[in-house]
């Protein structure tokens, strides 16, 4: 995918993990909700979905595919981790 098609399918979203959800805001905020919520901040960088979670300062970017109605990440080292994506209303 592109960066603009990365920015406009995950703006606004909730993907649903096999045991957790992440919801996506168009102001750059996230939230992955496992047994507790963990905040970050994600962003768009060239043709890549990039995150980044406190306490760590590093970002780590994925190249992104649509599969549907879910997306495919991988990693730099190959790994995959997909998701379906639920609209978060706003």
């Amino acid at each position: 995918m592109t960066g603009a098609q990365i920015s406009e399918t995950l703006s606004n979203q909730v993907l649903v993990y096999e045991n957790a959800t992440q919801k996506i805001f168009a102001s750059g905020r996230t939230v992955y909700e496992a047994s507790e919520p963990s905040w970050g901040s994600w962003a768009v960088r060239g043709d890549q979905y990039c995150s980044q979670w406190p306490p760590s300062d590093n970002w780590n970017c994925y190249s992104m595919t649509r599969l549907g109605p879910g997306v495919r990440f991988v990693d730099g080292f190959g790994n995959v981790t997909e998701g379906r994506l639920n609209s978060a209303g706003g």
